[in-house]
């Protein structure tokens, strides 16, 4: 009980994850098609763009890194082509832009990619990422011998805190086992959902599957819908403020998922949107749940609108009404009473900037695929 409510992050005992990870990595975008100066690149553009300021912190090598084979002695061996300056002084590099390094690996004989997993070498790989200067390790589920889960990850659990670095732990069991019932004994955020596509149906699915699972989430443990495709140009820019929206408010890790080389204008304003991040952010870290409109039917046909809401630590609410609808505009009233809030209170419009007196929400004609989402400032 006690675990409970101050964190869940007693039982991972690692001090991590108190609010969700926001960072980089290389999957959504470049896939297997990595290299050190991509890498590099990605860390000065963090430090140049002022998101590393904002919190996005981690660099992270997701599959590919590796050769197929490990070394004589059983040692992961990075691909001398690909990582010619060798891990370490990639490491050094990101460390020395004020950022953190994360790797990828597999609870499985292999990687998806079919490079060398880390079943029945965690005690050796972990120590190796280790001594590398990893901050992170995002843990796959390929291959995995039909071995359940929890006794696949826990292992590298144990073995990650054995090292004495402090090191992230990300399982991606893509919510196939039911991470969200032994994630937050386990890592410090397990994936609930399948692989994220760059499309606003894979988007609303991972939403829907990852909504499910509020109560799990908490400092040092967060659902995981996956990661976010702002910027590689499959949905619009109100889409994309959607999916940046709904990701913070359930306090979802924002791990970039585009290339910040070419990031557009429109891409970090919406990455930068300090205030949307705050509500990401809050160190309550109440995930976001459905208040209205929450039947089965409107996710599922997806033609009407949803409100979510959660506490936030100073006492104020982040409300965010969704419009699942296409073509359909709809206009909405959520009376604040709802949330237990009495009497005229300041909402701030987080993508407008505006702040209205009221003691309730009035949206006009939302339009299909857009969010408003808003801070209830009950202490102003």
């Amino acid at each position: 009980m006690l675990s409970a409510l101050i964190g869940v992050s007693l039982a991972l005992n690692n001090g991590l994850g108190l609010t969700p990870q926001m960072g980089w990595s290389t999957w959504n975008y470049f896939g297997c098609d990595i290299n050190e100066e991509i890498i590099k690149s990605a860390a000065d553009s963090l430090v140049e763009s002022g998101l590393r300021d904002l919190g996005y912190v981690y660099v992270n090598i997701d599959d590919c890194w590796a050769l197929h084979q490990r070394s004589p002695e059983g040692k992961l061996v990075p691909d001398p082509k690909r990582f010619p300056s060798g891990i370490n002084a990639l490491a050094d590099y990101v460390h020395s832009k004020g950022l953190k390094i994360g790797i990828y690996s597999d609870a499985g004989t292999k990687t998806c990619a079919g490079q060398p997993g880390s079943l029945y070498h965690e005690q050796s790989d972990a120590q190796q990422f280790a001594d590398w200067g990893f901050d992170y390790l995002k843990y796959d589920t390929c291959h995995d011998k039909s071995i359940p889960a929890i006794k696949r990850y826990t292992p590298m659990r144990d073995a990650l805190n054995a090292t004495g670095r402090e090191i992230f732990y990300s399982i991606c069991d893509w919510g196939i086992q039911d991470p969200w019932k032994w994630g937050p004994e386990v890592g410090n955020s397990w994936r609930t959902t399948i692989d994220i596509k760059d499309f606003w149906a894979s988007m609303w699915l991972n939403f829907y599957l990852n909504s499910k699972h509020a109560s799990a989430a908490g400092p040092g443990g967060w659902n995981d819908p996956d990661m976010l495709e702002v910027g590689n140009g499959g949905m619009t820019f109100e889409e994309y403020k959607a999916h940046f929206s709904l990701w913070a408010l359930v306090k979802a890790p924002l791990i970039i998922g585009c290339d910040l080389g070419s990031m557009s204008s429109e891409t970090l304003q919406i990455l930068g949107n300090q205030e949307v991040i705050a509500i990401n952010q809050d160190k309550l870290g109440v995930q976001a749940t459905c208040r209205k409109g929450c039947s089965f039917a409107n996710f599922v046909l997806g033609y009407e609108y949803q409100v979510f809401a959660g506490p936030l630590e100073n006492g104020d609410w982040a409300v965010g009404i969704i419009n699942w609808s296409l073509l359909s505009k709809h206009s909405i009233e959520y009376d604040l009473k709802e949330l237990g809030i009495q009497g005229k209170v300041q909402i701030k419009d987080l993508w407008e900037n505006e702040v209205q007196e009221s003691d309730q929400i009035s949206v006009q004609a939302l339009k299909g695929h857009s969010i408003k989402l808003y801070r209830i400032l009950t202490n102003n």
